[in-house]
């Protein structure tokens, strides 16, 4: 079976072609027969394009990014013809997963992409705007190419749809829940699962014994606590704007900021969504990227104000482990995964520093080699710390092999 994935990010898409041979799933995440990845971070109107196939061929270009769907359209045309070509015709797909943010309280678990998924997603967008249009855009720009394969919608708010009513109901107006369907959603949840999979495969514990903290750091970034396999609290709420600092998007703030804009600065609510999605985190603080390169950059350069977002994002970084802490009563394994998450090692040797008083201790030798799938705590710590590489892309693939067997 080949399964083609699709995992777009706020800043970021990143594509695979998994071929599954037999009837069972392997037991590690295999290796991609095709991967892609676009990153329109650096470059404003353009989108640097990066390919490679099992066979050791690579495409890279720069290519205009007029609109997610010419961006996509140009990825899937790799898998088809060129030096990265690795199928003869479209045919040969069966499924395409996508990663889809939002899926409100409807849509807890991976489902076949109709017309009413596909309006559930469009309306959906409201709660997710950055996201959600661009997944839809995705899915239609593939059945294009890839007409006869089965569509797969993997939604991010599905492993927190169990959170507890009391975690996740806002203390306003009890009819914002009832009736509007306003409460705490949730993202990141296939990497938040996977990680946790993954944690307890490494560790080797049943993962319904572990307690587990799961930071997922990257553009985005949410923490979840993990309770017996499950998501009980995470960071990310209604939208994914709640939360930690993050590199664009603002984190959580008193909304008293936001009514006090409305009312005295004439700002409107599209500008205001604009500001807190896009120009502020990282971004809006250091007043120069929300790319935490950038921000190390620009703090060796002795930029005060690149500091501050670091010093900012760390303070609040901690601040949230410790609440998630809390909520699960003690913890056995911290983990650290997506970008910054996985690449930066003084993020996460300055998180950890702080829950020292609990025996916490991290292996600074081991934290400064780029570990990936690795057990970076000292010897003598009472909480493990792991740095694991998300798998999103395989997690989709198989929830679109799980779906597919079932039918």
């Amino acid at each position: 079976m080949k399964i083609l994935v699709l995992n777009s990010g706020s800043s970021s898409q990143k594509s695979c072609l998994y071929e599954i041979v037999g009837q069972q799933l392997p037991g590690h995440p295999p290796k991609p027969v095709w991967q892609a990845s676009v990153d329109w971070t650096h470059h404003q109107g353009f989108a640097e394009l990066e390919v490679k196939t099992a066979e050791n061929a690579v495409c890279k270009e720069k290519i205009q990014a007029d609109s997610y769907t010419s961006v996509t359209e140009r990825v899937l045309q790799t898998l088809l013809e060129g030096e990265t070509q690795v199928i003869k015709e479209a045919k040969e797909i069966d499924a395409v997963g996508h990663r889809v943010v939002h899926g409100g309280q409807e849509y807890n678990q991976a489902t076949l992409v109709t017309k009413e998924v596909k309006a559930a997603i469009r309306r959906l967008a409201s709660f997710a705007p950055i996201h959600n249009p661009a997944n839809l855009e995705g899915i239609e720009a593939t059945e294009k190419v890839f007409p006869e394969a089965a569509q797969v919608a993997v939604f991010d708010t599905g492993f927190h749809s169990q959170i507890p009513l009391s975690a996740a109901v806002y203390p306003g107006p009890y009819a914002w829940y009832e009736k509007e369907g306003i409460r705490r959603y949730g993202f990141h949840g296939i990497s938040h699962q996977y990680c946790s999979q993954r944690t307890a495969q490494l560790l080797g514990k049943d993962l319904n014994s572990l307690r587990l903290i799961t930071c997922h750091l990257g553009n985005g970034c949410s923490l979840t606590a993990i309770k017996d396999g499950k998501s009980i609290d995470t960071t990310m709420g209604f939208t994914p704007l709640d939360g930690l600092m993050m590199g664009t998007r603002c984190g959580s703030l008193d909304p008293g900021i936001l009514i006090y804009l409305l009312r005295h600065q004439g700002i409107d609510a599209d500008k205001l969504d604009d500001i807190l999605n896009h120009d502020s985190g990282l971004k809006g603080i250091s007043g120069i990227s929300g790319d935490m390169r950038a921000i190390q950059t620009a703090i060796g350069e002795g930029n005060t104000r690149a500091q501050l977002a670091f010093d900012m994002y760390i303070h609040r970084l901690r601040s949230h482990i410790g609440s998630m802490l809390a909520v699960l009563g003690g913890l056995d394994a911290i983990v650290f995964t997506g970008g910054i998450g996985e690449n930066h090692s003084l993020t996460r040797s300055a998180a950890c520093e702080a829950f020292a008083f609990l025996g916490l201790k991290v292996d600074e030798t081991k934290n400064q080699a780029s570990p990936k799938d690795e057990d970076i705590a000292a010897v003598d710590s009472s909480i493990r710390v792991l740095v694991i590489q998300t798998q999103e892309d395989w997690a989709i693939a198989e929830e679109c092999w799980h779906l597919l067997h079932k039918s």
